[in-house]
């Protein structure tokens, strides 16, 4: 069962949610919704099937043995041992909801089991006893489990509701021996060989949901982003089941590694559905602008938002020369001297899913700064509002984005040089803003934020929709084959 349940462990949350949930009650809200459709159902049951097949085979069967009383032959010991299934093959399969869980069926199936045979009887004049081994064909097989998933202190509590098995016929090719054999072979084993397929399936299959369940107890209740923001997904509300979908809730904010995050400092509020013709993807994968601003308040209060600029493009832009025509008291006072720039975000910013996009507002301070011999003397610091917007996109399981800067107003916080051309002053700024900041900004975004998807699967075909302060991505899944390719550095220096 090894290959079995460190596969499932990675793929719990994709395949093991979207067919057995009962969900936990809660007060505490959801900020990423889930929903896996029915084309998402279809690909997770092929999976898990395909999964636990490969994890029951090859299936040794306990030893049989009894005595058989056969026709002109008398009492014979029979003993059939190494008997082993070592092929499934699944004709079809479905799944059903319910109200207490979600019944998972296999039928049509067959199975190939090989076994030895031996057996001895003795007569008034001496013993006799053979050998060989068998061939069995097991056809019309069903298998069903139906499974409940509660939720468990943000984790998941695995459980199984019903688990059986059918096998409709079998047929027995012996190797070798006489034909009074084989028909005492039938005759006296059909019955046991049926049961012990039926019942050692079904046991294998309950002791792999036994070792699921223990893995879902240990699932990590974050995801790093890095060593200052992880994502809480831990499960909360209750889910909702219908015959074609399956949707849950996970806490979805940011926090600190290792810290308690209080969601209570958000609200959604009201998100009613805004309907629109949603692709045909496996999963849907809803964020609300509280994620953002989450993320943003953990960078912000890790003091992560300051930049101090002395390398540009343009590196005339930072030195007075530059300036002299824009702040002509500037280079009176510091001729041909390097400056830098010291921006600082005043607060957490502002992110609004709007349609089409992200809009972004950033409320910082610039420390205008003259480098004289081995300090840095501030001569002016300007206030600037800067709205951006972002265009957000799927990096295999991330969601990465690019930000464009739409408008930077700039204001005089304080002067040490006298009065300053604001209008000057503020393209000057925006300028430095989109040629260093933004490229900046743009490298971290496009590593992305974590998705809750399990390690080993990737999602492909992605579209994604903003609308009423959610970001929805509508996709398909696939199994990972390689690692996203790694991103180059522009050609600034930022410290």
């Amino acid at each position: 069962m090894g290959s079995f349940t460190k596969f499932m462990a990675s793929a719990v949350f994709f395949i093991v949610l979207s067919f057995f949930l009962v969900p936990t009650r809660t007060q505490e809200e959801g900020f990423i919704s889930v929903v896996i459709s029915s084309k998402g159902l279809e690909f997770s049951k092929d999976l898990l099937i395909e999964q636990a097949v490969s994890s029951i085979i090859p299936l040794q069967l306990p030893q049989i043995e009894k005595s058989v009383k056969i026709p002109l032959v008398g009492q014979v010991h029979v003993v059939l041992s190494n008997i082993t299934i070592y092929n499934v093959d699944v004709a079809s399969s479905y799944v059903e909801t319910g109200d207490s869980g979600i019944a998972l069926i296999a039928s049509g199936a067959t199975a190939n089991l090989s076994m030895d045979w031996c057996y001895s009887y003795s007569t008034w004049l001496f013993d006799i006893s053979d050998h060989g081994d068998a061939s069995i064909q097991v056809e019309g097989m069903e298998v069903g489990v139906t499974l409940a998933l509660n939720g468990q202190e943000g984790t998941l509590k695995l459980s199984v509701l019903e688990c059986g098995g059918y096998v409709k016929d079998i047929s027995i090719k012996l190797d070798g021996g006489a034909s009074w054999l084989y028909q005492g072979l039938v005759d006296a084993f059909e019955g046991q060989i049926v049961s012990a397929v039926e019942d050692n399936i079904s046991k294998k299959i309950r002791e792999g949901i036994m070792k699921l369940d223990s893995l879902l107890q240990s699932l990590p209740k974050q995801i790093a982003l890095d060593d200052i923001a992880a994502l809480n997904v831990t499960f909360v509300g209750n889910p909702v089941l219908s015959n074609s979908s399956i949707e849950f809730q996970i806490n979805g904010l940011f926090m600190a590694p290792n810290d308690d995050f209080a969601s209570g400092l958000y609200n959604k509020g009201s998100l009613d559905h805004v309907p629109f013709n949603a692709p045909a993807k496996m999963v849907e994968i809803s964020l609300h602008e509280n994620v953002f601003s989450s993320v943003s308040l953990v960078f912000f209060k890790a003091n992560y938002m300051q930049w101090v600029i002395n390398k540009t493009p343009d590196q005339s832009l930072l030195n007075t020369a530059g300036w002299k025509y824009i702040v002509p008291q500037l280079y009176k006072q510091y001729p041909n001297e390097d400056m830098e720039l010291n921006i600082s975000v005043s607060s957490p910013p502002i992110m609004t899913v709007v349609n089409n996009g992200i809009n972004i507002t950033v409320y910082s301070d610039v420390t205008i700064g003259v480098m004289d011999a081995d300090e840095v003397i501030p001569v002016a610091c300007i206030s600037l509002e800067i709205h951006a917007s972002c265009s957000p996109d799927v990096l295999i399981n991330k969601l990465a984005g690019t930000v464009k800067l739409n408008h930077v107003t700039a204001y005089l916080k304080w002067s040490k040089i006298g009065n300053l051309h604001m209008h000057l002053v503020q393209a000057v700024l925006s300028t430095i803003l989109k040629t260093v900041v933004v490229p900046y900004v743009n490298l971290h975004l496009w590593k992305g934020l974590p998705l809750p998807l399990p390690h080993g699967f990737t999602l492909h075909n992605s579209e994604i929709v903003s609308i009423n302060s959610r970001l929805t991505i509508f996709s398909d899944v696939a199994i990972a084959e390689r690692s996203p390719t790694s991103v180059s550095r522009p050609l600034i220096s930022i410290r």
